[in-house]
């Protein structure tokens, strides 16, 4: 197996595992229970999906300059383009979700807790 094969698998891992991360996120969002956690599970799920999904894009875009045989400042300069993407999103995403807890909070809306959870089930 040369390494432009071992290069897509690998690229291939990282695009599924995205996928996996961003699907999870989305359960997370319609199954958990209040705002903060689901602001939890989409902030967390989000940044790490898409951090795959451009890690994985950036790899085989370099990739398929070297499988080619192309002049390698294109890919390269495309590959850095993404990872300017993929930084943007790490610096955002946090501090986005940072920002809409926390505007939360101050608003007043209160957290779920267990008994809030207890006294639902409880109902007849």
């Amino acid at each position: 197996m040369s390494l432009h094969h071992l290069l897509d698998v690998f690229v291939w891992l990282m695009m599924a595992g995205g996928f996996f991360f961003i699907v999870a996120g989305i359960a997370g969002v319609l199954r958990l229970p209040d705002f903060y956690t689901r602001l939890h599970a989409q902030g967390k799920c989000d940044t790490l999906g898409v951090s795959l999904m451009l890690g994985g894009l950036a790899i085989r875009e370099v990739a398929h300059g070297l499988e080619h045989g192309h002049d390698m400042l294109g890919p390269v300069l495309t590959a850095l383009k993404i990872l300017g993407i993929l930084f943007f999103i790490l610096l955002a995403n946090p501090t986005a979700t940072h920002a809409l807890g926390r505007a939360a909070l101050y608003s007043g809306l209160k957290p779920w807790t267990a008994e809030d959870g207890a006294a639902e089930d409880s109902t007849p």
